[in-house]
């Protein structure tokens, strides 16, 4: 299996402009520096990767959950990438987790243990390994 993007930018970083396009269509959005570092329109790879992360990371706690014997009514995960100047450039140094289940049938024990498996195994946290620190606050809804 294999995911495909293509992005086209276009002029200087300071007064470009970028497009990314999904594979699939279902992302099809411009970029530029400002809306990475400042009020300017459009995404940027930290928000992608946010995005990324929340969604890979809900999913592999949902199958998590359903192999326990626990069908969740939802999950709803935040994620926050932090981007920081590091020498020449910029590093990715943390990403924070918060997660939400609406679980019938499990205690939050049991609940937080499978969120922090589900961020060991899902494959987004994995190749994400090289960030200095992940957090996870995991909790029942209600």
């Amino acid at each position: 299996m294999a995911s495909t993007s293509h992005v086209r930018w276009e002029g200087t970083v300071a007064e470009g402009k970028g497009h990314i396009e999904t594979g699939t269509g279902t992302v099809d959005a411009d970029y530029t520096a400002a809306g990475r570092f400042g009020d300017g329109g459009g995404t940027n790879p930290e928000e992608l990767m946010a995005a990324s992360h929340a969604a890979c990371f809900s999913m592999a706690l949902t199958l998590i959950l359903e192999n326990g014997g626990h069908k969740p009514e939802s999950v709803d995960t935040d994620a926050k990438v932090y981007l920081k100047k590091d020498g020449e450039g910029f590093t990715i140094h943390k990403i924070d987790l918060a997660t939400v289940g609406t679980v019938p049938g499990i205690d939050e024990a049991a609940f937080v243990e499978a969120a922090e498996t589900a961020k060991a195994v899902c494959p987004v946290s994995k190749a994400l390994a090289g960030v200095g620190e992940i957090t996870l606050e995991a909790k029942l809804a209600g």
